[in-house]
């Protein structure tokens, strides 16, 4: 070897070149700060604190870092000390429970969302019960697949179950305590776009009757079929809204704009049930929460011996009648339901094969069959 400072070879285990003097050996440097304290890095005229808060494997085994970041500090010094107190406070103070985070985001964010997504997600929640109380830094991409494929085995729920814990796992990242990745493993089941059932011809029945007989609630669902109106909708209803004379309802759509400009329709049948329900009732009809509407509507069906289709069926029942009704164009059932286009009907309506077999034979013969 030579040495660094005549560039004399000299021999391999000399400590001192034996020509200038210069040590060959250095003494090793010791480290300042040990590994996992952190760094700091200057952006502008502020010092930014680094910490690594853990590490990640994806599904291709390669590791991932994730860090906390501070930034605003005067000097570096100020910086390296912040990481070494955060970090301190990170080992000794142990992670929150997923419970935590759902106050947070219940209290927070959800409650800018409507009625039925907040209801969505507290039912996904619930359905979150056995990770509730774990904290939240021991929940792995395992437990969170599991948890889901066991209690949702549908595509909608487990999507509202993979959405929530989306949400708290963001909160639970943005303190340090996880990857907010995490819940973006979860496979969800297939999307079954299975057809919502309308409500029979004898069901539709069955509802008269049990109205005619004093179940006055059986006006829920049935004003629902005859109009198209959505739950909402309902829950909106104003006497002053309903037009008997020229059987219209003015102003109770909502969601998408054509629905909200468009008026509901409704057939000289249910103008009687109409009139009893808005009889004095100026403002809403129902005053009640949508919730109890809800209770109403289906106590409505179980006491006219119908089954338990939901709300949403009695659109589709609307939708349906008007489809395979020979007599009625679609660009007017297009209006009648209050859509935007006529593509609405593969969607809303569902004949079924006798509704099949009545149309094809509507295709006579031009000339009467041969005598036998």
């Amino acid at each position: 070897m030579n040495c660094p400072r005549c560039n004399r070879e000299i021999p391999p285990d000399a400590v001192l070149c034996c020509y200038c003097g210069r040590s060959i050996v250095r003494s090793a440097t010791k480290r300042q700060r040990g590994n996992g304290s952190g760094t700091a890095i200057k952006r502008g005229k502020t010092w930014t604190a680094i910490v690594t808060t853990g590490w990640e494997i994806d599904d291709q085994n390669k590791r991932h870092r994730h860090r906390h970041w501070k930034s605003g500090f005067k000097t570096r010094n100020d910086a390296l000390a912040y990481c070494l107190t955060y970090k301190e406070q990170q080992e000794k103070k142990p992670a929150p429970s997923l419970q935590s985070y759902w106050k947070i985001y219940s209290a927070g964010k959800m409650e800018k969302l409507s009625d039925s997504k907040q209801t969505a997600y507290k039912i996904a929640w619930n359905k979150c019960q056995s990770i509730q109380l774990r904290k939240v830094d021991t929940l792995t991409v395992a437990d969170l697949c599991a948890l889901v494929s066991s209690q949702a085995e549908t595509y909608y729920p487990a999507r509202d179950m993979k959405v929530l814990l989306s949400h708290l796992f963001e909160l639970a990242a943005a303190d340090g305590w996880v990857s907010k990745d995490i819940p973006s493993f979860i496979d969800l089941p297939p999307k079954n776009e299975t057809e919502r059932e309308a409500f029979t011809e004898d069901e539709q029945k069955a509802l008269w009757q049990s109205y005619e007989s004093g179940n006055k609630d059986a006006a829920i669902p049935l004003v629902m079929i005859y109009t198209g109106m959505m739950t909402g909708e309902m829950a909106k209803l104003e006497g002053s809204m309903v037009n008997l004379k020229d059987n219209q309802i003015i102003g109770v759509g909502m969601k998408t704009k054509i629905r909200k400009e468009s008026p509901v329709f409704f057939p000289d049948d249910i103008k009687p049930v109409l009139a009893e329900l808005i009889e004095g009732k100026p403002g809403r009809i129902f005053t009640l929460h949508k919730t109890n509407l809800y209770e109403r509507y289906y106590a409505a069906l179980e006491a006219a011996g119908v089954r338990p289709l939901t709300p949403y069926s009695c659109r589709h029942t609307t939708a349906t009648r008007l489809a395979i009704s020979e007599n009625v164009a679609p660009q007017t059932v297009k209006k009648i339901m209050r859509w935007s286009t006529t593509k609405m009907l593969d969607r809303y309506a569902h004949p079924d094969n006798a509704d099949a077999l009545q149309a094809i034979n509507t295709l006579n013969r031009s000339t009467p069959p041969p005598p036998e």
